[in-house]
């Protein structure tokens, strides 16, 4: 089957594009391959000057790449330029602190000399997901190509003109040709790439179900695999926190993106103290929210990537109502062309709610009205999930005690749950496992290599 090209706000077709065979695949992972092995005895100050190139290529091509985005999976045009605004300051990280992060690290034992050394593993596989189509990709091959890999990525199928357009940046920015390279394969292939002698990791974003096909899949051959998957992360607001302030976040938290976002706040487990209060002013923002045109600078939430999504979403939906769940807003797809789905709010959600196990990907907020603190604890836990969370309240050391006790990868006091290249990225449980960004992120797909050098004169 072609890939299909389809903007989700019109409907409207930008062509299809071939996916490629077996044949086809296991040559482009031996030529990509080949030009990794070249790459590796690039000095790494070279090496990251080249990332830097790419930042550069990144933010000339700003406006262009984001109207990729926006065409081919609907998210609104500011929160377009931002991701490509944050790619290039991911190349511009990278470029600046990734030669300490690689260095050779001595170690003080009886030998002459000994160190640990961070090596190129050999090419890294992507599986990448269209709700970030430039973010998701750089995140994981930035790093990877700096420490010396290749890598090859099967992007999501609904977004192959931003996957042709990662390639021609990379080439842009002066990279060797099949450094970085894009596979057309359908889910059927994955398994034949990850067998591949050519591919030596695998990292993964996306659904649970394809986290555990895809790391089957790699333990069966014995390959390094990084799962980042879905979320279901609790907002926590305690009964002193600064109420006006923290329902603006909470806004900004579960409709950026139309929701589609792994790390966006999914439940919202309020203390009863101001719960009916956070519940009102949280309704009355997102009602303002419009729903539209996402090249409309007035437009705040575009439509969701594909029409299933829309209806499985909607199925969630239904679904969580027949179990007792209320409708304050929301609730339907919208009328007329497009994938729109109204900005939703379900109130009444309990661990007995059909949803409560399952990640809602849109723009629905989940009220969770907790008895207290205690049990706001146990809400949070209360799920198979543990991408990402956030707590608030005034009082800042209670709240980061609470924080420390939620089991997630990361945890939030007052802030969004955000990645940033300087803090590592990734979940627990249900959520995958290794870690993206930072120093812990780069050293994923690196041999962590022992040498132990004893002088002939000592022996």
């Amino acid at each position: 089957m072609p890939f299909l090209s389809r903007n989700p706000a019109t409907e409207a077709s930008y062509g299809e594009f071939p996916s490629i065979d077996k044949a086809t695949l296991l040559a482009t992972l031996e030529r990509v391959r080949e030009a990794q092995k070249s790459w590796r005895d690039v000095p790494l100050a070279e090496r990251a000057v080249a990332v830097q190139r790419l930042g550069s290529a990144l933010l000339a091509r700003r406006d262009e790449l984001a109207r990729l985005i926006t065409e081919e999976m609907g998210k609104v045009q500011r929160e377009a330029r931002a991701e490509i605004e944050k790619c290039a300051q991911l190349c511009e990280y990278y470029a600046t602190e990734g030669i300490a992060y690689l260095a050779p690290e001595p170690a003080a034992v009886p030998a002459s000399r000994a160190y640990v050394a961070y090596q190129p593993l050999g090419v890294v596989l992507g599986i990448m997901p269209w709700n970030f189509p430039f973010w998701q990709v750089l995140r994981f091959a930035v790093p990877a190509l700096l420490a010396g890999n290749g890598a090859a990525y099967k992007h999501a199928p609904n977004v192959p003109r931003c996957a042709l357009a990662l390639e021609s940046l990379v080439l842009e920015a002066g990279l060797p040709p099949g450094l970085l390279t894009n596979l057309f394969i359908e889910d059927a292939l994955v398994a034949d790439a990850i067998a591949s002698p050519h591919v030596h990791a695998v990292t993964v974003t996306g659904s649970e179900r394809a986290g555990r096909a895809v790391a089957a899949l790699a333990g069966v051959h014995l390959k390094k695999c990084i799962l980042e998957l879905g979320g279901s992360d609790p907002f926590v607001v305690l009964a002193d926190a600064d109420l006006e302030w923290t329902v603006r976040q909470a806004v900004k938290s579960r409709y950026v993106n139309c929701g589609q976002a792994c790390i966006a706040a999914k439940r919202f487990i309020l203390a009863p103290e101001i719960a009916d209060a956070f519940v009102r002013q949280f309704v009355e923002q997102v009602a303002t929210l419009k729903t539209g045109d996402p090249f409309d600078a007035a437009t705040a939430m575009g439509p969701l990537a594909r029409r299933d999504l829309r209806d499985h979403l909607d199925l969630q939906v239904r679904t969580a109502v027949s179990g007792g769940a209320q409708v304050l807003l929301g609730g339907h797809p919208e009328t007329g062309p497009g994938w729109f789905y109204a900005p939703t709010v379900l109130d009444g959600i309990t661990p007995a709610s059909p949803v409560w196990q399952q990640e809602l990907f849109g723009p629905v907020a989940l009220i969770v009205r907790a008895h207290d603190e205690a049990d706001a604890l146990a809400l949070a836990n209360d799920t198979p999930y543990g991408l990402g969370s956030s707590v608030w309240s005034r009082d800042v050391t209670r709240a980061e005690q609470f924080a420390a006790r939620i089991e997630a990868g990361c945890s939030y006091v007052n802030s969004l749950v955000k990645s940033n290249p300087r803090l590592p990225f990734g979940g627990i449980k249900n959520s995958g496992f290794g870690r993206e960004l930072s120093s812990q992120g780069i050293r994923e797909f690196t041999n962590v290599k022992t040498l132990w050098v004893r002088e002939s004169g000592n022996l």
